[in-house]
């Protein structure tokens, strides 16, 4: 099984990323043929500074290796270093219908939010049906707010199949329903774009500041609340014990649910939890020479990958008349 999923440098990656694509991929290096990639062409959209953009490039693949994402077991690789991608996604652009690229609520919470509307922003889902078709994956973990870009992947594929031939294998999301949205800090989706988010990898002042920065309710301490519409709470229980957890849930359940202290254990849960990883990034963070060449390998494995696909599709369309 091909399996294949990116992430965005477009900010320092947050445990929304980590439950909705980084974990999903490593516990997935052993189930079959693994694509993870830095998908910096996608970051374009509301990163406009180049020298930013090419440190959280690196820093997003060092994120990724700390965390257990091992290079030797998938192909790991930047983007833009495989350029058969975006001249996959020009030619997929012919054939999409602008309907469908309408109807995406993603590119209308973005312009609500005040993000400035351009062709990149809108054309986003072609883009990332590209980087999913040009590999011919099976299975794409993602989170619940990407689904509905899997399903325009798919339609887009089902779309060239229908009028050049079968060309692509229609992917499949993989969603874990327990963590398919991660809760930001204002009980929303956790996203950079939303300013909500707990980063993965903050000094422990940070993210101190960040966790005691969860909005609750001013339910009283001896009074019982409802820990589903808890967004404290719905953090928590990604990282507790489960005993520990089921012990938090008594006391939303009969009262006794301190906010002030359960936001103070979930900081040491936080910096314990990711302390291995945090140790190992900061030696990769050092040798910047050892992750482009990790990145390199990996860009050279992909493109290697990718040419089969658009030398079909080149034919299919009739672009090799030679």
């Amino acid at each position: 099984m091909r399996i294949l999923s990116g992430i965005q440098p477009s900010g320092k990656l947050h445990i929304g990323n980590y439950f909705g694509m980084m974990r999903p991929m490593i516990n997935n290096m052993d189930r079959g043929e693994l694509y993870a990639f830095v998908v910096n062409l996608h970051a374009l959209t509301s990163v406009h500074d180049g020298r930013r953009l090419a440190d959280d490039t690196l820093e997003a693949a060092a994120d990724f290796v700390a965390l257990g994402l091992d290079p030797d077991k998938c192909i790991f690789w930047v983007q833009s270093d495989v350029p058969e991608v975006t001249e996959l996604a020009w030619i997929l652009s012919t054939v999409t219908p602008l309907g469908l690229l309408e109807r995406c609520h993603s590119y209308k919470d973005k312009v609500a939010r005040g993000v400035a509307a351009c062709h990149g922003l809108f054309a986003y889902p072609v883009l990332m049906a590209a980087d999913i078709l040009l590999y011919q994956a099976e299975l794409v973990p993602v989170g619940k707010d990407q689904k509905q870009h899997l399903e325009v992947a798919r339609d887009i594929a089902i779309k060239f199949n229908n009028t050049f031939g079968d060309t692509f294998i229609l992917p499949e999301p993989g969603i874990d329903d327990d963590v398919a949205t991660v809760p930001g800090i204002d009980g929303q989706k956790m996203s950079k774009s939303y300013g909500n988010t707990i980063g993965i990898f903050l000094d422990e002042k940070t993210l101190k500041k960040s966790v005691m920065a969860i909005v609750t309710d001013s339910t009283p301490v001896d009074e019982p609340k409802d820990p589903d519409k808890c967004n404290l709470y719905n953090i928590f229980k990604l990282f507790a014990p489960e005993e520990r957890l089921g012990e938090v849930h008594e006391l939303y359940v009969n009262g006794g649910a301190a906010y002030g202290y359960l936001k103070l254990e979930l900081v040491d849960i936080l910096w314990e939890y990711f302390r291995q990883a945090r140790e190992i990034r900061e030696k990769l963070v050092d040798d910047k020479t050892y992750l482009q060449d990790i990145l390199a390998k990996g860009a050279e494995k992909a493109r290697e990958k990718a040419q089969p696909t658009l030398n079909l599709v080149r034919e299919r369309v009739g672009l090799r008349y030679r």
